[in-house]
Formats: C-alpha cells, sequence, structure tokens
C-alpha cells in the first residue's frame, strides 16, 4: 500500500462535468500515462497531487483500472479497489464497472467477481452484461442464462452485446430452442451487429443446423474477420469441408486477413480431404502471415501433414517448433496413427516422458493396431491410477483395443461403464463384436444404437456388414447394404462392397457379387476382383474364375494375385498343367509374390517372423509406458 499513502477523498461531481471544467495538466498527464500503458508512474503523479486539483476523479480512477488490466497487474488493481472504497468513489457507475471489469479479467477466483458485482451500488447494463459473460468464459452457462433472467427481473433492457454473451451461453448448452428465442429478440430489437450474428452462426454450427448458419452469413453486408472465421468453423465442425475451403480462397474478394483460428480450421479442412496442395499453399501463409510460432497453427500443421500421409513433413515441423505441449506432440503421435505407423508411437512416447491424460487414446490406438494387449493394460492402469473415469475417447479406443486383442467381454463390461457414449464408442463394440465372430450381439448392438437415437456412418455399416459376412448372414447383409443408401443417405464406400462381395462369395452368389461389382463406381478397383476371385477358390467355378483373372490382369498385368489365386483353383481342380504353365507366365513377366509377415508374442515383447529370414526381427517393444 505504499504506493497509496495520499487519501484522495471527494464528493462526486454531477455526470455532466466532463463539458463544464478543462482537463488541468496534472490530470492529463495521469490520462497520459494510463493511455500508454505506464501504470506505475500514473499512480507515482496521482500520489504527488493534491486532491483537491482532480476535478474528474471517476474517470482517473477507472482509467487505471484499465490500465491494471494492460499491464497484467491484478494486486496493483486490489490497492486500487481498496483506494476506491475509502474515497467514497465506488458508488460511481463509471468506476463500479471498470473495477468489475478489472476483476472479471484479472481474478483467479470468479466467485470474488461476484461479491464485486453483489456490491455495487448502481448495476447498469454493462455491469450485467459483464457477469453474463464472465460466466460464459468461466465455463458456467447455466448461471449465465439465471444471471440474464435476473437482469430482466431487475428491468435492465439487454443490448446487443448481452444477446451475443447469452447466445453464446446456449451454444454451450446446446440448447438450440432458447437460442431460436433469443433469435427473435435480437430481430425485433434491431440488432445486427457482426459480433452477434457471429455468437449466432457458432451456436447454429454448434446444433447442426448449417443451412441456418450458411443463410445468416450470406446474408450480412460486410462481414468481418470473426464472420469468416466462426463460418469456416462451423463448416469445418459439421464436415462441410468442401464450402469451407471454398470460402477460405473467397475471402481474397473480400480483403479478410485470417488469424490463428482461420488457419487452424482450413488446415484441418485440408487434411480431411487430404488436399496437399491446398495445405501447403496454406503453410506457406501461415509463414507469411507471421503464425510460424502460433502452437494452434503449427499443431494443426501437423496434424494436416499426417492426414495427407506425409509423416516425414510432420516430423520435421514437430522439430522446428520452438515451443512444443502436450498438444503438439500427441498430434505428432496422431500422425504416426494416421498412418498405419504404430511403433514409433511408443518409442516417442517414453522418448517426450509424457504423462497427461490427453495423449493415452493416441496411445492406445497405437497399441490396438500392434494388438499389444500388456503395453495397453499398462496405459489403462496409468489412466486409472490417474484418477481417470468418463473420459469417451479414452475409453472408447480401449473397448477397441481389448476387442482387437480377443478380449471381448472385457471391452463390453467397459462399454457398459462408460456414462455417455457417443458414435465412436458404439462403433468400437459393434466392430469388436464382429470381428470376434460375434455376429448376433453386433446386430442387436446396431439395434440398440439406433433406438437410442445415435445415427449410424459409414463405419458403423462397415462392421455390421462385416458380421454379416463373417456369419452367413446373406438375407441380412443385402438388407443392410439397401437402408444404408436409401435411409441414412449412406454412399457405399469401397469397403462395403468389399464385405458384400466376401458376402455373397462366400455363400456362393459369385455371379451376383460380379454383377454388384460391375455396376459400382469401383469397378476397376483391383482388391475388389481379388476377393471375388479368392471367393472362387472355395467353389471352384473356373468359368467364372478365369473371366475375373482376366479382368483383374488387365487393370494391372504385374499384380501377383491373380496369378497366384487362379492357379490354386486350377490345382484345385486338378488342373495341373494350367497351374505349372500360370507360374511360368509369372516367372516370364517378371511378377513377385509379395512375401507374409507374421506376429507373434515372446515374453510380452512383440516380434513378427519374416518367411524370407530364419530369425527373428530384434526390433521388439518395451513397457509402453517406459516402466
Amino acid at each position: 500500500m505504499r504506493l497509496f499513502t495520499k487519501r484522495h477523498y471527494s464528493s462526486l461531481l454531477p455526470h455532466n462535468f466532463k463539458q463544464n471544467i478543462p482537463n488541468p495538466p496534472r490530470e492529463s498527464e495521469i490520462l497520459q500515462h494510463c493511455k500508454l500503458g505506464s501504470l506505475f508512474e500514473a499512480i507515482k503523479l496521482l500520489n504527488s497531487t493534491n486532491p483537491c486539483e482532480l476535478s474528474i476523479k471517476p474517470v482517473i480512477y477507472a482509467s487505471l483500472f484499465q490500465t491494471c488490466i494492460k499491464a497484467h497487474s491484478y494486486n496493483h488493481g486490489l490497492q486500487l479497489h481498496s483506494h476506491v472504497i475509502k474515497s467514497g468513489l465506488d458508488y460511481d457507475r463509471f468506476v463500479g464497472n471498470s473495477l468489475l471489469s478489472m476483476y472479471f479479467k484479472l481474478g483467479f477466483d470468479f466467485s470474488e467477481t461476484r461479491k464485486v458485482f453483489d456490491n455495487l451500488f448502481e448495476k447498469d447494463v454493462i455491469s450485467w452484461t459483464s457477469m453474463i459473460s464472465g460466466y460464459v468464459r468461466a465455463d458456467k452457462p447455466k448461471e449465465s442464462i439465471e444471471m440474464f433472467g435476473k437482469m430482466l427481473e431487475f428491468g435492465v433492457e439487454p443490448n446487443a452485446f448481452t444477446l451475443s454473451a447469452v447466445i453464446k451461453a446456449c451454444s454451450e448448452i446446446g440448447d438450440l430452442r432458447l437460442g431460436v428465442c433469443f433469435h427473435g429478440v435480437m430481430f425485433v430489437r434491431g440488432f445486427d451487429s457482426n459480433y452477434i450474428v457471429s455468437a449466432l452462426i457458432d451456436m447454429y454450427g454448434r446444433n447442426d443446423c448449417i443451412e441456418e448458419c450458411r443463410r445468416l452469413f450470406d446474408e450480412m453486408s460486410e462481414p468481418d474477420a470473426v464472420c469468416w472465421t466462426t463460418v469456416i468453423s462451423a463448416l469445418t465442425r459439421n464436415d462441410r469441408f468442401k464450402e469451407a475451403l471454398g470460402l477460405f480462397y473467397l475471402h481474397r474478394e473480400y480483403s479478410f486477413f485470417p488469424d490463428a483460428f482461420t488457419f487452424g480450421s482450413i488446415l484441418t479442412v485440408c487434411g480431411n480431404l487430404v488436399r496437399v496442395k491446398q495445405g501447403k499453399e496454406v503453410h506457406a501463409k501461415v509463414i507469411t502471415s507471421g503464425y510460424c510460432g502460433n502452437l494452434v497453427v503449427e499443431s494443426s500443421l501437423l496434424d494436416m501433414y499426417g492426414k495427407c500421409g506425409l509423416v516425414e513433413d510432420s516430423r520435421r515441423v514437430y522439430d522446428r517448433m520452438q515451443n512444443k505441449n502436450v498438444v503438439s506432440r500427441c498430434a505428432l503421435l496422431g500422425a504416426y496413427c494416421q498412418n498405419g505407423d504404430f511403433k514409433p508411437v511408443l518409442s516417442l512416447f517414453r522418448e517426450m516422458g509424457m504423462r497427461d491424460m490427453y495423449c493415452f487414446g493416441t496411445l492406445i490406438r497405437a497399441c490396438a493396431g500392434l494388438t499389444v494387449v500388456r503395453q495397453g493394460k499398462e496405459v489403462h492402469c496409468q489412466y486409472l491410477r490417474k484418477g481417470g473415469w468418463g473420459d469417451v475417447i479414452i475409453e472408447s479406443a480401449l473397448v477397441d483395443l481389448y476387442a482387437k486383442c480377443g478380449y471381448i467381454n472385457y471391452a463390453h463390461r467397459i462399454f457398459l461403464r462408460i456414462p455417455a457414449r457417443n458414435l465412436i464408442t458404439w462403433n468400437a463394440m459393434i466392430s469388436g463384436f464382429a470381428q470376434n465372430g460375434n455376429a448376433g450381439e453386433a446386430l442387436s448392438m446396431f439395434t440398440e444404437m439406433v433406438n437410442q437415437g445415435n445415427k449410424p456412418d459409414c463405419i458403423t455399416f462397415i462392421a455390421v456388414l462385416f458380421a454379416c459376412s463373417h456369419s452367413g448372414l446373406v438375407d441380412q447383409g443385402r438388407e443392410y447394404f439397401k437402408i444404408m443408401d436409401e435411409v441414412y443417405k449412406i454412399n457405399a464406400g469401397i469397403e462395403h462392397y468389399s464385405c458384400m462381395v466376401d458376402l455373397l462369395g462366400r455363400a456362393g452368389f459369385i455371379e451376383e457379387a460380379e454383377d454388384l461389382l460391375g455396376k459400382s463406381v469401383y469397378r476397376d478397383d483391383l482388391s475388389l476382383w481379388g476377393a471375388l476371385l479368392g471367393a472362387c477358390t472355395s467353389y471352384s467355378n473356373l468359368h467364372v474364375a478365369e473371366r475375373i483373372a482376366k479382368k483383374m490382369m488387365e487393370l494391372n498385368p504385374k499384380h501377383h494375385l491373380s496369378y497366384v489365386l487362379l492357379a490354386n483353383i486350377y490345382r484345385a481342380l486338378g488342373q495341373w498343367d494350367d497351374a505349372e504353365n500360370l507360374r511360368k507366365l509369372m516367372k516370364d513377366t517378371g511378377v513377385q509374390k509379395v512375401p507374409g509377415q507374421s506376429w507373434i508374442d515372446i515374453k510380452n515383447k512383440g516380434s513378427y517372423l519374416d518367411p524370407d529370414n530364419s530369425g527373428f526381427l530384434q526390433n521388439r517393444y518395451l513397457s509402453a509406458t517406459g516402466e
């Protein structure tokens, strides 16, 4: 309190004093210091000034509180608060709002901010709006809406900033109906400023109302950078990646300068669309815009290159980062996982010495990809040791891990204990049942998921069709393949056709599978014809097999699978000369069979056996957590 040895008692002047009394030199100097952010000099000059010379004390103290915010000096703000109380200035509305702003932006305990608000002599719309916004930023959206209701009870009319804050609260709690009501209030009162429209775009985007979101943006006369970023983020969040990318390139016509959040969203778009060229263009724009040191942008770059299959580029971005945190480290691990390169994930995890739960989901994915259950259990134990419970991402990964390692009952127990399941959780459990031969449970789980209001996606139907394929449920498989398109409007991908070809081929409907494949957009995919040719091996249908093999050889004459499978069919039918001739043709044309590899566990350490090498590869996995 040594900075405040002089006490400036005052009787408050009328609110129109600024129009009548010019600022004396001392007051102007103090305000100038405040404007420049020189807090210490302003306080020092205030202490050397005679209180009688200060005619605009409310303005001076309000400016000092704003300067404390600029200087991030909470302690000086507390001392000023004490001095304001002694001076009787806490009854001034202008000073009170500045004091509330200081507590709101610098305070560590929001309850203290609430006490300041409750003790304000006069609360205007600015005071109420500060508290409503404060609760939103403090991750208490319900309290924010309650505060809005109390404001109306006191007869205070909301302004555009108030409505913007309470719309953000609706976004956080997912209350679309209430948000639409506030949209109506905004329309009736004629509020159409960019910041309130941005809040509405964000709310509709978070609640899957992307058409309304886009309509609001298109009706804006002069959208600013915040509006552009908000609508691009909303489109990205709703998987409208091409639209988001189109808007990003359109911004050049409107002199819109992207910020870190815009770059983060558009890099996510490029990654999900696997647009390497555009991703590199955005990377160049990041460099020229001076955002290279931004953690959000650089972590998004890591993720983008990983999704585009450029793991080495991801690693180079990571190595050049000056500041790394758990998000950037996890993004690098995710890049390796994304490309099926699981081995480096475990070693990098140990090297980085990471123990944050944020990366456990990625680490468990790597263990599932390698089917190393022991290391996965170690990560599970670390998760429980840290008090982890109810994290849907990590626990969904655990379901997937145990299911892939054959512990389907354990996976199901974890699934039942997850309090809030998302689509990833359901997909992991359905896939787990399907992969472990429990087709009935997989289909029952699918029905339960739909009955609970969850909409299946393409991954769900891959698992369902896989279950039908490996259990011979031909009629059910046909039905699921049909409703996928007609009911859920999901375009069948190569994986769905692969399951259907396998299903029909296993049941002996070779020509039906051939017809289905011939009419699909994937009619030139070699792997699908290979699956169909493999089915011919079981039923020894030579005529169809030769036709399919010929088709495969036309697509890729150097691919070994068509020769090998057709030779196996010849042998099964006793046509040894034809099989031998096919082998000679392979040799003459330079077609080579790719050798296989087998994974095994030796003393809880993973290794693989290479048939071209009599020994085991010495690269084995140590403890996942390094313990």
